[in-house]
């Protein structure tokens, strides 16, 4: 049995990007008792460890203490939650706390999903395989990409859902950059794996990504993912195939992602093979339970994650969460954002609607063409404006 209950009247889970910026947010609007249960003691802002993986970020410009970001006015709970009953909207931590509360929030993000890809683990271990979206393994990318001269390397885009998954370009693009200065590029075989047919499944920014593919002398499997990892050798399995890619020097596979296992084990879930939260992605409320919302990459709110798409769930569910009835409730459009550098120093931003639809920001600028500025904006003003504005609720 838990040891001690306490109740809030909205408990946020998750204390990434999401949650943070959420409870500044209900906080800013008047809510009161707000509280956040994270277990993790250090916040990241994750978009910088791509730029980590490419040699152009340290860890600790990305890195702050867990307490320095939590809002005045919320309740920190340095903690891990294992389980929930949404119908009774209580949660049990690992530590045996009981949490209840009025309102429950349900962001804790993404969790690798390891047994997708068998060998992955033992080849991050090993040293030749890594991920720039594995933060223990972020700070290795770059030297084993850096000091390459001849060989094959593979470089995977995951399956959504994933965290801002179409920035694991970044990765590839700014390394082929590097290659190609140094004068090696010509020495090494570029294996790019994509889950689609094509990069992003979208007509315009597709044709710019596929042109620099091509620039760069990138093999594309399409329709496709890596399904095991051993010995230096990447299996890639597509539709009606299976190919086994030995003697590779290196190996940029990002995990499968799912949702933690108490989210299904709560009834939380949908029909996603995933687990994603079962909500309606327009108001961010559970189809199930009236006082239940989700927000973030763990919510089942039919676009791609991105940080982009978190702040305008913020400001939606913020509201709705305050709001008395059903007809007062906002909508979500389903913008999301993702950022791709095409080399070192140029990046294209590419913002749709749910459906794919241009959702430009600035009107009348074309941001999907490759600009030193939008990188500029990406690599050094948005972190800034993370740290000063998005986690205190006022973006």
């Amino acid at each position: 049995m838990p040891d001690r209950t306490d109740h809030h009247g909205v408990l946020i889970i998750g204390g990434g990007n999401a949650g943070i910026s959420l409870a500044a947010k209900l906080l800013r609007d008047g809510a009161e008792d707000v509280a956040v249960v994270e277990s993790q003691s250090v916040h990241r802002y994750r978009p910088l460890l791509n730029y980590v993986g490419a040699g152009e970020a340290t860890m600790a410009s990305l890195e702050r203490t867990a307490d320095r970001v939590v809002p005045d006015g919320c309740t920190a709970i340095r903690d891990e939650v294992v389980s929930a009953d949404p119908a009774s909207l209580a949660v049990t931590t690992r530590s045996g706390r009981r949490l209840t509360c009025s309102a429950l929030v349900v962001c804790p993000g993404l969790e690798e999903d390891w047994e997708a890809t068998p060998g992955l683990r033992e080849a991050y271990a090993a040293g030749w395989a890594g991920s720039t979206f594995d933060d223990t393994i972020a700070p290795d990318v770059w030297p084993a990409l850096r000091d390459l001269r001849a060989g094959r390397v593979v470089f995977t885009v995951p399956p959504e859902p994933a965290p801002c998954g179409a920035t694991a370009l970044k990765p590839l693009f700014m390394a082929c950059d590097h290659w190609r200065r140094s004068g090696v590029r010509a020495d090494l075989e570029v294996v790019l794996v994509i889950p689609g047919p094509s990069p992003l499944g979208l007509r315009g920014p597709d044709g710019r990504l596929e042109r620099t593919l091509t620039s760069y002398g990138v093999r594309v499997l399409r329709g496709s993912r890596v399904s095991r990892l051993s010995d230096r050798r990447v299996t890639v399995t597509g539709e009606d195939t299976v190919e086994d890619l030995d003697d590779v020097a290196y190996a940029h596979v990002v995990p499968h992602y799912r949702a933690p296992r108490w989210v299904v084990d709560s009834g939380l879930a949908g029909d996603t093979a995933a687990g994603l939260v079962d909500i309606d992605p327009l108001t961010l409320k559970h189809r199930r339970f009236r006082s239940v919302w989700s927000l973030g990459d763990v919510a089942d709110v039919r676009t791609r994650p991105s940080g982009g798409a978190l702040r305008k769930q913020v400001a939606v569910l913020s509201h709705n969460i305050a709001a008395g009835d059903d007809a007062s409730l906002q909508h979500y459009d389903g913008y999301t954002v993702m950022p791709i550098t095409t080399s070192r120093r140029r990046l294209m931003l590419v913002e749709v609607d749910r459906d794919g639809n241009p959702a430009p920001s600035v009107p009348g600028v074309d941001l999907t063409r490759p600009r030193r500025s939008t990188w500029l904006a990406d690599r050094y003003a948005l972190p800034q404006v993370y740290w000063r504005r998005i986690l205190r609720g006022r973006v």
